[in-house]
């Protein structure tokens, strides 16, 4: 008789890419660091899932900078300038690796700040999948109120709501703790949302499955978003200025979630991590040593 064929688990590639960049004061990211002005990635991901690619958020796209010239939003270019190279879009990028983009059936959203929403209108075939918390605290405002929340509702599709899926949380697998909720965006164990609100109201962090198995984590890759500004915050649990958490939409659940995070990768040291404002790391971590 043939051997019975064991089918492991479902794995996916996570391709970290960015679409522009905005400008801030390293300062004011980092506690302790320097009053420069530093470049921060607006950064995207592209997961290759079995059932075809899917994209974490979509950084800048063409409609950002033109909304930033002009009243109110010339006051979050002030306060973040914007730097969009042509061909920089997530589209253009996606069109250069020949991926169509009526194949991207799936935009996983974060949050839905201007830098992670910019380039939504691009992709006409895709659902919207995100927290059922992230969009009511921000639907109805405009001007000032939606600039303060570093939202700008012109960058939605004008059938958004009726494109958008909400995530399913139910209690989360032990592994996940300190979590007590997650999402299985696929129902197949491969891609879990965890709940990280504060930067902005229902915001996710995406924890996927790489490789079919790794020590201390390794075969996990944390896509923390806007949880830190950068790895090395996150990892180590470093403060961002207290002038910059006047931008947060809740001071205290951001510091929960960022908390949240750091346990689990405590528990799970050789995950690859990668936020959103940063330098991905790669998943070459087998020098990383493990805490006992």
């Amino acid at each position: 008789m043939p051997e019975p064929v064991t089918i492991g688990p479902v794995t996916v590639c996570v391709i970290p890419l960015a679409a522009g960049e905005c400008l801030n004061v390293a300062a004011l990211t980092q506690w302790g660091a320097a009053w420069r002005v530093q470049a921060y990635p607006a950064g995207f991901a592209l997961l290759l899932h079995p059932s075809g690619p899917v994209l974490l958020d979509t950084g800048y796209g063409p409609q950002v900078p033109r909304l930033m010239r002009r009243w109110p939003g010339v006051l979050y270019g002030l306060i973040t300038p914007v730097r969009l190279a042509a061909g920089g879009t997530a589209a253009a990028q996606l069109a250069r690796m020949r991926l169509e983009i009526r194949s991207i059936k799936t935009v996983i959203v974060s949050h839905l700040h201007a830098d992670h929403v910019g380039d939504l209108r691009a992709f006409p075939a895709a659902r919207f999948v995100l927290d059922g918390k992230a969009y009511p605290p921000l639907r109805g405002l405009r001007g000032l109120r939606a600039v303060r929340r570093a939202f700008l509702p012109e960058l939605l599709p004008p059938d958004f709501e009726a494109r958008t899926d909400a995530l399913a949380f139910a209690p989360a697998p032990a592994w996940l703790a300190p979590f007590a909720e997650a999402a299985d965006v696929f129902a197949d164990q491969s891609v879990w949302a965890v709940r990280v609100p504060g930067h902005a109201p229902g915001m996710i962090a995406l924890v996927v499955r790489e490789a079919a198995t790794g020590e201390g984590g390794s075969e996990w890759t944390l896509l923390a978003t806007d949880a830190a500004w950068n790895v090395r915050a996150l990892r180590e649990g470093g403060e961002v200025h207290p002038l910059a958490r006047i931008a947060f939409f809740d001071v205290q659940q951001e510091r929960r979630s960022r908390q949240q995070l750091q346990a689990w990768l405590a528990l799970h040291p050789r995950a690859r991590v990668i936020v959103s404002h940063d330098v991905p790391e790669t998943r070459l971590l087998e020098s990383r040593p493990v805490s006992l």
